[in-house]
């Protein structure tokens, strides 16, 4: 008689490193024979990759736990793990809280899966929050897309950006070597992926800890020099990077983006707040003048280019001038794409404990209210799109249209066309676009 393999499933709540991280998870569980099961309520393995950016993330991480352990208690077999940054922040304090848990690891343990999971079936329960050096990343991830693919380049972050864990929980910054990330891309290359999107906390640093410089000083390893070390990777046809930290953009950066034809004409830059003073509370390290250069140099460079961004309102302090020149560089640069959040205190940043928090009510007021224009800039910047001829790499089906495939232009706009997805998928196909929304388009293909 054959026993039916054991399943698992993984949540994952966050950023683009935590869809990363939870990818090459499911490529380990795969490896050690478990099986994909997209209902929780049927896996023997539950993983919760999460994220502690956000407060309200870190309850439903909570809410969610507390159904599963219930499981536990009829189902003393259910293997429950709670990953990513939300482990690493609370450690032990976790386990006290959800006694039933088997598994808490930090997002640097991410490729220790099997190991950890082989403490847990001896019987014991892990904690594996200290710090480590990265392990070279040889699992293959079960990446859920089949068209383009994540891989991260940098891992940790060295700023201490006031309001802000990621330092605290992912660690210090820890280049991976050119070569193997060019080996990652060419494998992903021939698995059939058209597009790749490099990742980091903060990309802009890529390389700095790597050894060597050149006869002028300047490092040897620059996330410029990478983007030239990797654009010929034969078979991938597009090439992205995130996230930017605007204290480290440079004119080099922007020069090679502009000259390489592989990458995309799309940069997410994020400036956090428009005002000097609160940068500075911040820690960010550059001013509103300084971030404004940037934009204005990747537009001379790049004059169809998309910007896309994160602010901040409601910083503890913020005062409604303040505020105002955080809607005022918004509507100056007029972002194609703009993520917003009103600020939340998070546990362990200096910003936590000043006693200058403002109220709910006025983060809300001035969150609805960047919200508001940023869908009037980004309807402006669709304009641009109207009956241009766009390329479009087909990623899916639309899944409110089944008559229709969507995918992205090179600026990153979302755009439905009809088509039938088995033989376009990932293509580069030609639209010409019929119709413009704020952060989407729709179009017809030309000569299919």
């Amino acid at each position: 008689m054959t026993t039916s393999p054991r399943r698992y499933h993984i949540t994952t709540f966050g950023c683009q490193m935590n869809k990363a991280d939870s990818e090459r998870m499911a490529g380990i569980l795969e490896d050690m024979g478990f099986a994909f099961s997209e209902d929780p309520n049927d896996a023997d393995l539950i993983l919760y990759n999460t994220c502690t950016i956000r407060d309200n993330a870190e309850h439903k991480v909570y809410s969610y736990l507390g159904r599963q352990a219930k499981r536990k208690h009829s189902q003393p077999d259910l293997t429950l793990i709670v990953a990513g940054c939300v482990a690493q922040q609370e450690g032990e304090a976790l386990l006290r809280r959800v006694p039933e848990l088997d598994l808490v690891m930090g997002p640097q343990h991410a490729n220790r899966l099997q190991d950890l999971l082989e403490q847990v079936f001896e019987g014991n329960q892990v904690v594996a929050t200290e710090p480590v050096h990265i392990m070279e990343d040889i699992t293959k991830p079960r990446r859920d897309s089949k068209v383009t693919a994540w891989v991260n380049v940098i891992y940790g972050c060295n700023e201490r950006c006031t309001y802000c864990v990621v330092p605290n929980v992912r660690g210090v910054e820890q280049s991976r070597t050119p070569e193997a990330i060019r080996a990652e891309i060419e494998e992903i290359a021939a698995q059939g992926y058209k597009e790749v999107t490099l990742l980091g906390q903060n990309i802009d640093a890529y390389g700095r800890d790597l050894p060597g410089v050149t006869p002028e000083g300047r490092h040897l390893h620059t996330l410029t020099d990478l983007l030239y070390y990797v654009h010929d990777v034969p078979g991938i046809e597009r090439i992205r990077f995130a996230t930017s930290h605007p204290r480290y953009f440079t004119e080099r950066l922007i020069k090679a983006c502009a000259e390489l034809p592989k990458v995309c004409e799309h940069f997410h830059i994020p400036f956090q707040s428009g005002d000097n003073d609160i940068l500075k509370a911040m820690a960010r390290g550059y001013t509103q003048e300084k971030y404004r250069r940037i934009i204005d140099t990747i537009r001379q460079y790049m004059p169809d280019a998309s910007i896309s961004a994160d602010a901040i309102v409601g910083f503890p302090g913020e005062t409604e001038a303040q505020f105002e020149n955080t809607l005022k560089l918004t509507e100056d640069i007029g972002f194609d794409l703009l993520n917003t959040a009103a600020y939340s205190p998070r546990p362990g940043t200096p910003a936590a404990l000043w006693d200058n928090q403002l109220s709910e009510e006025v983060k809300a007021d001035r969150l609805q209210r960047l919200n508001h224009l940023v869908s009037i800039k980004a309807s402006d910047r669709s304009q641009r799109y109207q009956n241009r001829i766009e390329e479009v790499l087909v990623e899916d089906q639309n899944p409110k249209d089944p008559t229709q495939v969507m995918g992205r232009t090179r600026g990153n706009r979302l755009t439905f066309f009809t088509g039938n997805i088995n033989a376009l998928k990932g293509k580069i196909v030609k639209i010409k676009i019929t119709e413009v929304r704020a952060f989407s388009l729709t179009g017809e293909a030309i000569n299919l």
